[in-house]
């Protein structure tokens, strides 16, 4: 029995995967149909056919799934990303190891998503609820396409297939890649779902405050999980690649960050929208395009355009057909809202001085920013496409202009939370903020005497960066507690959406605190190592003690063993691995570790020069974990403000005249 199920699986999987593109073609056409005449029997169709497109989709991940488990080496992607000597929970994360799989997760995540829109709008309009599952069904269409005529991962190798498969990528061999992309995907598919909102909107003429406030948690929950991914993917090429570093301006990584740097404007562009019903029709097309920057990201990951070690596919074709769906979305997207968008104009206004002005001018840096990096990301592909030459663009271009700009939005957020809508003093920033620039100015300067020997200005202006972010965020939660009659009873009065606000900003001064001084003071030093040799970094003495051969499960290694000392005495060992995986033949750098809250101590072994001696590199990492540790406060700071009641207890309101009169105009 066993034996026919692992036969069937793929078989069964494939028959899922078409039955879901089925249902959500479905989910795309009936629901609109139905708002469109006012049936409410078709949009109410839109609830059960989600439901249908995530139960097969789940289905067919679970075939897949169980044919990595049981070493199906007649599925073709399973014998390309897996081994018989692969441990099970390797097996698990192969299934996203390559590119079919990698997609195949990308679309278990959009059916979840869609899944939990059908369950948790219920108390929206029908018609808009119908609207949102009717675009969200459109991208299902265009991804479940791609899989099932480019990218299917059930196909068969037939009729003799290998014995054994190949292998998953050593590089992938990792808990990072276990729950990296996951974390990554919710991020970058969440983002659909503000998309589907903005485009039911447009639809619907509704370009009020209410669909801001509908889909400002999803926009929330989204930036939260990306938050996540970025930092799980940086911590992955931290102490995987051998080289020390957790971010190269790889433009991998940077086809991720595009959609964080406009969702992050995204997401307060919405609190505008809800709170002031201003800057309508910016947030809309900022949804748009961040909605648009995920779709730009799948592309560059998988048509083969870029070299990265990030890169999943190399097959052109699969390129232009993502470009392709890629235009149509944009296109259409777009299209749609020059015709809706420009008949609304806010009815409010607001002063130089006021949060409307600093939230504009975050969306404005953070927009200006990410331009910056995708022409960096795309300018050598471009050039290359023009016939121009090969044309690298490397770190000194990208923190030329990011550096300045990350350093005058950061400045910029302390006046943020200490400001008013509409009108804001002058006197009540310099009363509230004063002593915050006198604490954090103080710190800044002090900070490198007391750290190192050397006075590094650079250092000074990183904490005094984050001291500033930090110490302002404390002097406004003293400025709210002001007329408390306690401080508990002050803390239980503010909404967790300031304690989200609150947390999540914080996260950025712990994270420009961590990546500042982590730049600045990394020491890093590329030795031939003899054993019983001594090797010195700053206050650390590393003694390789003796090399020993390791046999893994799937793969031998030559292990040594070096005792850390610090002032004479013992701190700890360390035992740092090189590799040799048995199926591929490939050599991996396994590094050893010794963290810690202030500082990281980092071994990694490159080749051997005699039998008693190797190139060593040894890394002495200050304050690197404070950069993921900020970016886990992000994501904790979205999950705050998502779980705030008014995001819990959407009721249906009456859209009021204006907005009507609005949809009128729109309409006509």
């Amino acid at each position: 029995m066993a034996l026919d199920l692992v036969q069937l699986a793929p078989e069964l999987g494939q028959f899922a995967l078409i039955l879901s593109l089925c249902l959500s073609a479905a989910l795309f056409v009936l629901p609109l149909v139905g708002a469109h005449y006012g049936s409410n029997v078709l949009m109410q169709s839109g609830r059960s056919l989600a439901t249908g497109f995530f139960v097969f989709v789940v289905f067919a991940f679970c075939c897949l799934l169980y044919s990595f488990i049981h070493d199906d080496f007649s599925v073709k992607y399973v014998a390309s990303n897996s081994n018989s000597l692969l441990p099970v929970y390797y097996k698990i994360s192969a299934i996203w190891g390559g590119h079919e799989g990698s997609l195949l997760l990308w679309i278990l995540m959009l059916s979840g998503w869609t899944f939990a829109v059908a369950i948790f709008s219920r108390s929206l309009p029908l018609d808009m609820q119908a609207r949102v599952l009717a675009v969200m069904g459109f991208v299902a269409v265009g991804f479940l396409s791609f899989i099932l005529f480019t990218s299917n991962p059930f196909d068969r190798i037939l009729p003799v297939p290998p014995q054994d498969g190949s292998d998953l990528n050593p590089l992938l061999q990792d808990i990072g890649l276990i729950i990296h992309p996951p974390v990554l995907y919710m991020g970058y598919v969440g983002f659909s779902v503000v998309f589907a909102f903005a485009i039911a909107a447009l639809l619907t003429g509704r370009l009020d405050s209410a669909w801001a406030r509908w889909s400002r948690p999803w926009a929330t929950m989204a930036w939260g999980f990306l938050s996540v991914g970025i930092a799980l993917g940086s911590w992955w090429a931290y102490y995987e690649l051998g080289w020390g570093g957790w971010w190269f301006w790889d433009p991998v990584e940077n086809a991720s960050f595009l959609p964080w740097l406009i969702g992050t404007a995204l997401i307060h562009s919405l609190a505008v929208t809800e709170k002031r019903s201003l800057f309508k029709s910016w947030t809309i097309l900022l949804a748009i395009f961040t909605f648009s920057l995920s779709l730009l990201g799948t592309f560059l990951v998988r048509s083969g355009v870029l070299t990265s070690v990030h890169a999943f596919a190399n097959d052109p074709e699969r390129g232009v057909f993502i470009l392709a769906f890629f235009f149509i979305v944009v296109g259409a997207s777009l299209t749609l809202y020059a015709f809706r968008a420009p008949v609304v104009k806010g009815s409010t206004g607001f002063s130089l001085l006021s949060r409307e002005t600093l939230l504009l001018g975050n969306n404005i840096l953070l927009t200006v920013i990410m331009v910056m990096v995708l022409i960096g990301t795309l300018y050598p592909l471009i050039a290359d496409a023009l016939g121009l030459g090969k044309i690298s663009v490397g770190p000194p271009y990208f923190n030329l202009f990011f550096l300045p700009l990350m350093g005058l939005l950061c400045l910029l957020m302390a006046f943020g939370p200490l400001s008013n809508w509409k009108r804001t003093s002058g006197m009540q920033f310099v009363r509230l903020l004063w002593k915050p620039w006198a604490i954090s100015l103080a710190v800044g300067l002090v900070f490198p005497l007391v750290y190192r020997d050397k006075y590094e200005i650079l250092a000074a202006l990183t904490v005094f960066v984050a001291s500033w972010i930090g110490s302002a965020l404390i002097a406004d939660l003293f400025y709210r507690l002001r007329n408390s009659e306690s401080f508990f009873a002050g803390f239980k009065k503010l909404s967790l959406s300031y304690y989200s606000m609150f947390v999540a900003h914080a996260g950025i001064a712990v994270t420009v605190a961590g990546i500042g001084l982590t730049s600045i003071y990394t020491e890093q030093r590329d030795v031939r190592m003899e054993v019983g040799q001594k090797v010195t970094v700053v206050e650390y003495d590393f003694i390789l003690n003796k090399l020993t051969h390791i046999d893994g499960p799937n793969y031998t290694a030559e292990e040594a063993l070096i005792t850390v000392m610090k002032d004479g005495k013992f701190l700890r060992e360390m035992k740092p691995q090189k590799r040799r995986y048995l199926a591929s033949g490939s050599t991996m750098t396994e590094v050893a570790l010794d963290v810690g809250f202030f500082r990281d101590l980092y071994v990694a072994m490159g080749e051997p020069l005699t039998e008693t001696a190797w190139a060593m590199r040894v890394h002495l990492k200050p304050f690197v974990r404070w950069i993921w540790l900020g970016a886990l406060m992000m994501g904790f700071g979205a999950v705050l403000a998502v779980a705030d009641k008014r995001y819990r207890k959407l009721v249906k309101k009456e859209v009021p005249t204006t907005d009507l009169q609005v949809g009128k105009l729109v309409n006509e």
